[in-house]
This record gives structure tokens, C-alpha cells and sequence, in this order.
């Protein structure tokens, strides 16, 4: 005999958990109508979305540090969760480990959009601006402004993806962004899981080293200079 599984019923198991309509109400049927259950059953599957659990408070987690092989680059990263007990667990260490690696080698500047000073931002359209305009003078075509929106809009993105730790793309997972990482984990373990703050160091960054000419030196120690 089929489960049958009403409207609110899956309103109510969407709204705690996050996951999809069908999912939810999958999870239901599989449950026998028992939200507590289904609940369970998402939460094995992956389904519960970090969205959901926005306002949630992560006071757990752990400070994870990353030094390059070569010494020249250090990385120190929050990331935090809800409990003592997903901060100690073997996969929350794994993905700080992997996530400080990431920051390692990608270089992020922020951690999401909305941390971005609405100075630079500005400034990147200017540029981006530009190109456009230089493209139009090289080919002597005139775009219209709705089309120029669109390129601009869609150059914002792309500059998103590469400069805010969120949205770029994870070194080690192909088509998959350090933020989609963390809300799998997330949903997987079913509490809130974010990274809180990241600082990034290299090897004489901000110094400025006087520039010397080697071919220079050695040609004037040659004419006894």
C-alpha cells in the first residue's frame, strides 16, 4: 500500500532539512509519513542544504594551518561547525586540510562577493568597461547598452569565480567550487558548516627588494670597474 503524503507535509520536512520538493517527499514515502525518519533519511543521503541552515550558529570548528613544501607560502583558515563532535570527525578535518591547500594555491582575495569593497568593484567594471570600448574601436561596431550590461555582468562573474574563495573552483575537484564542497559536507553531517576567515602569506610579499643588474656587476668586474 502506498504512502500517501501531503502538501504541508513536505513544506514542513523542506523547510527544517532544505532539501528538494522531490526529495522530500521521497523521503517521506520511504519514511511512512514519519518526519523524524525522513529527516534521517535526508541527512544519510546528502540532501539537507547549508542554505537552510543559514542562521544557524557555528561556534565549533577548527583553526587549520598549511605550509608549502617550498616555505614560501603559509595559510591559516577557520572553518567552523556546530558541534565538538563534527569539529573532532576525520572528513571536517579533510576538507579544512583541502580547503587551506586550495588557498595555498589559488590565492583567493576574498571569501565571498559581498566582502568586496564596493571601491574595487567599481573598479573592475572601469576595466572591464574599457575592454569593451577598445573592442568597439578595433572593430568600429557600437554595442548597445542592454548588450553591454550583459557582457559586463557576465565579466563580473567570471572575476567572482577567480577572486572570492567561495565561488572558485576547487584545485583538487574539477567543476566543483569550495563553497558547493562545504554545504556537501554540510548537508552530509547535517548542521551548518562555514569558513569563517582565511589569511594567505608568501615569501616577501609587500617588500620591496632592490632590483639588481647581475649582467651589469659582472661586466664591470670584468673591466676591473
Amino acid at each position: 500500500m502506498s504512502v500517501q503524503v501531503s502538501a504541508a507535509q513536505v513544506k514542513s520536512l523542506r523547510d527544517r532539512t532544505g532539501a528538494g520538493i522531490n526529495d522530500c517527499r521521497q523521503a517521506l514515502i520511504e519514511a511512512g509519513g514519519d518526519e523524524e525518519k525522513a529527516i534521517e533519511i535526508i541527512r544519510k543521503k546528502g540532501l539537507a542544504k547549508a542554505a537552510k541552515k543559514a542562521g544557524a550558529i557555528a561556534t565549533e570548528g577548527r583553526i587549520v594551518s598549511y605550509v608549502h613544501p617550498n616555505y614560501r607560502i603559509g595559510v591559516l583558515v577557520e572553518v567552523n561547525c556546530q558541534t565538538d563532535f563534527t569539529a573532532r570527525s576525520e572528513e571536517f578535518a579533510s576538507l579544512c586540510e583541502e580547503i587551506a591547500m586550495h588557498i595555498a594555491a589559488a590565492n583567493p582575495l576574498y571569501l565571498r562577493r559581498e566582502e568586496v569593497p564596493e571601491s574595487e568593484r567599481q573598479k573592475q567594471l572601469e576595466i572591464f568597461r574599457g575592454q569593451i570600448e577598445e573592442e568597439e574601436k578595433a572593430t568600429g561596431k557600437r554595442k548597445p547598452e542592454a548588450a553591454i550590461a550583459k557582457i559586463l555582468e557576465g565579466k563580473m562573474e567570471k572575476w567572482y569565480s577567480e577572486v572570492c574563495l567561495e565561488e572558485q573552483e576547487l584545485v583538487s575537484r574539477e567543476r566543483k567550487s569550495v563553497g558547493a564542497f562545504v554545504a556537501e559536507l554540510s548537508g552530509k553531517v547535517g548542521e551548518k558548516i562555514a569558513i569563517r576567515r582565511f589569511v594567505r602569506y608568501e615569501l616577501g610579499e609587500g617588500i620591496e627588494t632592490q632590483k639588481r643588474d647581475f649582467a651589469a656587476e659582472v661586466a664591470a668586474q670584468l673591466h676591473g670597474g
